[in-house]
């Protein structure tokens, strides 16, 4: 990847609804070699995919937790039923096995408290191998980026 395939990424990263146009003239290439280059990209895996960002609060997500997951025991049978388990839930946005104090950390994304009580006594708590469960509620968030620097 070079500082053409870059500019191409921070382009899009900015906004991905810009049309190869756009992106050509903004990093001085024309058309055609700019198409071919996110073409590129997309086919290694370099672009995943393209999203629109959602304001959470506007669609009545107003719980937003940290949840760190300690397993009783570690075992590799264990270890992929808790992350096919998790997989499952649509209130986890992220999930990261983590080393450290505990083995799991997991965003989750609620419309409110009773939501959350829901989801953890009747999902999460429930998962064969969880011994711990330690949330932490986002009061106010000063930074949300997704995209990467270069």
């Amino acid at each position: 990847m070079d500082k053409v395939d870059k500019k191409i990424l921070a382009e899009l990263q900015r906004n991905a609804k810009q049309n190869t146009k756009e992106i050509a003239s903004k990093i001085g290439l024309s058309v055609t070699p700019t198409y071919e280059r996110i073409k590129k990209l997309e086919k290694q895996g370099v672009i995943k995919t393209y999203v629109a960002l959602v304001d959470r609060i506007k669609i009545g997500k107003e719980i937003e937790a940290y949840c760190q997951i300690t397993m009783a025991r570690h075992q590799k049978g264990l270890l992929e039923d808790i992350n096919e388990k998790v997989l499952s839930f649509p209130e986890v946005m992220e999930c990261h096995h983590v080393s450290g104090n505990y083995d799991f950390l997991l965003k989750v994304v609620v419309d409110d408290i009773h939501a959350f009580h829901h989801f953890i006594n009747e999902k999460l708590i429930v998962v064969d191998g969880i011994s711990t469960i330690h949330s932490a509620f986002v009061m106010h968030s000063i930074k949300e980026n997704t995209a990467y620097s270069f």
